[in-house]
């Protein structure tokens, strides 16, 4: 039987289910909760690549180094997401390798971390606009703007700072990646959207050089599947389903898509959040546009009944 090959893109929200509770405790308790669903697809015949967001996590670790600004040096936007790439796999790797050895299955499980190609002169550093970090009052935000970053306040609730989001070209990890899921193993990769590094003028890999970016970890998940020539790219979210007009009177919930509707919905501009819904369908285009052959969009709990055909939302071209 053919190897059947998936990127599943988990959020970096599910694992902190409950806001209130965001201790490290609860994100094992949510991340096991994940694996089991991770762990039904491997049991299935599914070979996975699993990516992961960070944003929450991130948020965190910059909030440390506010808190211990003075005392120690601070950590750059570059190994923060490193940092959580190593933290983040590490509990996914932990909690999908005791959850398949309990069901008898022996597969390696390892976490790789991954950096993305990207244009320097990409439009999105001279427009940033995703948001990172805490709340904050305006005093205290004009105070970061002073240090370089670009802050905004994002409506009525606070000050944020805000980062580009360029576009992602090439997971430069693809071919290590590629060998890891030939040979069996499941991997964890382009967590957080991937560490974005730039090409110098010698051709090596560097960070950004003081410009602020993170990348979305749907977009880069697709580009990494198109790469390895992945069966699905399943992107896991916080609905069962897509929805037209989401939350208005007339919200149609969706079975199922073309590639030619999906870019049609995205073009009318009303369907799909930015920063949320967005860019995940945008990331299905062009996965289904580069010769994907099947997306997936639905919530960690219903995976299972969604590859039996019974929800979510299915995309083809």
């Amino acid at each position: 039987m053919s190897k059947k090959l998936a990127v599943v893109a988990v959020g970096g929200n599910s694992l902190i289910t409950n806001k209130k509770r965001p201790d490290v405790p609860h994100q094992w308790d949510a991340v096991r909760e994940t694996c089991r669903h991770l762990a039904d697809m491997i049991e299935d015949g599914w070979t996975l690549v699993v990516t992961h967001g960070n944003g929450p996590q991130v948020g965190y670790i910059m909030r440390r180094n506010e808190i211990a600004a003075g005392k120690v040096h601070t950590t750059p936007l570059d190994l923060i997401v490193a940092d959580t790439q190593g933290s983040i796999g590490y509990m996914l790797q932990q909690a999908l390798r005791n959850e398949l050895y309990s069901r008898g299955i022996r597969k390696p499980v390892v976490s790789v971390v991954t950096q993305v190609l990207v244009d320097k002169d990409d439009p999105g550093f001279q427009h940033p606009t995703k948001p990172i970090g805490s709340f904050m009052e305006e005093a205290e935000a004009r105070e970061f703007e002073k240090e370089g970053w670009r802050v905004v306040e994002d409506a009525g609730r606070g000050w944020r700072r805000v980062v580009a989001s360029p576009i992602p070209l090439r997971v430069i990890e693809q071919d290590a990646v590629q060998t890891l899921t030939d040979a069996d193993n499941v991997v964890i990769s382009v967590g957080g959207g991937g560490i974005p590094v730039v090409h110098n003028t010698k051709g090596e890999l560097r960070e950004l050089g003081g410009v602020y970016a993170v990348i979305d970890k749907d977009r880069a998940s697709s580009v990494l599947a198109k790469e390895i020539n992945a069966d699905l790219l399943l992107i896991s979210t916080a609905v069962e389903k897509v929805a037209l007009n989401f939350g208005q009177e007339n919200e149609e919930w969706l079975d199922s898509m073309t590639l030619a509707e999906a870019k049609q919905y995205l073009a009318e501009g009303i369907h799909f959040a930015p920063g949320s819904m967005a860019p995940k369908i945008e990331a299905v285009v062009s996965f289904l546009e580069n010769g994907g052959k099947k997306a997936l969009i639905t919530d960690p709990p219903n995976i299972a009944r969604a590859l039996r055909g019974e929800t979510g939302t299915h995309i083809t071209a």
